[in-house]
């Protein structure tokens, strides 16, 4: 699986390293210095895959995140970063960005991110992606990246709208925070399941009628969150 990826970082040795493994796997690589070099990068031939490193001159990662998902780009964003407190992470998260890790990690796990995202975003739509999803007036569109909440459109990071759309693809149906995490990421030794709640916390301020009392995304206490019809609960 060759992919374009652009390798945003500012130290020299590390982004040559980093340039080399994926070269060896087949991939064409471009690399830029700064963040703002980056948004020129993109801008000029969107890549399969952005590979950003946080502290950079000029504008750091999670401002190229915050104006790549404000211009409506998809493409998928693997984060580094020398920052291991979790709030640095749910923060980069939250922005827009599909995984992270923290430095120093090893280059062989570095390839096994890559090509996790890579087999996510390029894979063959299949049942979920083929359908648009409907739980009561929520309405998941996978294949346009778009929600309704009883005709009103709602906008979702590509985290939220992930957790979402497994969440719709099975309605009632309990999801624990693991099953949540491995559809955010595959696997992460980084993030605790506190990354889930956020995103849930999240999603009820945008398809909640009263967030604190949700009637769509429900917590179910020890387990984990499901999503349900609150008209057919009524009914029940």
């Amino acid at each position: 699986m060759c992919a374009d990826v652009i390798v945003a970082e500012d130290d020299e040795k590390h982004a040559e390293l980093v340039r080399r493994y994926l070269e060896r796997e087949g991939h064409s690589v471009r690399i830029v210095g700064d963040g703002l070099a980056a948004l020129d990068a993109v801008r000029y031939k969107e890549p399969d895959l952005l590979v950003l490193d946080v502290m950079m001159p000029r504008a750091d990662g999670l401002d190229v995140v915050r104006v790549l998902r404000a211009e409506a780009r998809e493409l998928p964003v693997l984060m580094l970063t020398a920052r291991t407190t979790e709030d640095d992470l749910l923060l980069g998260l939250d922005l827009g960005a599909d995984d992270y890790m923290t430095k120093p990690y090893s280059p062989r796990e570095l390839m096994a991110r890559v090509r996790t995202l890579l087999r996510r975003t390029r894979r063959p739509a299949g049942v979920v992606e083929d359908h648009v999803l409907r739980v009561g007036g929520l309405v998941v569109d996978p294949e346009r990246h778009e929600v309704t909440v009883d005709g009103a459109p709602v906008e979702c990071t590509r985290g939220e709208f992930r957790i979402l759309a497994a969440l719709a693809a099975g309605p009632d149906r309990v999801f624990s925070r693991q099953r949540l995490l491995e559809e955010l990421h595959g696997f992460d030794r980084y993030i605790s399941d506190r990354t889930v709640d956020v995103h849930v916390m999240n999603l009820r301020k945008k398809i909640e009628p009263a967030p604190r009392r949700p009637v769509r995304l429900l917590t179910v206490f020890g387990v984990g969150y499901k999503l349900t019809d609150p008209a057919k609960a009524r009914r029940a």
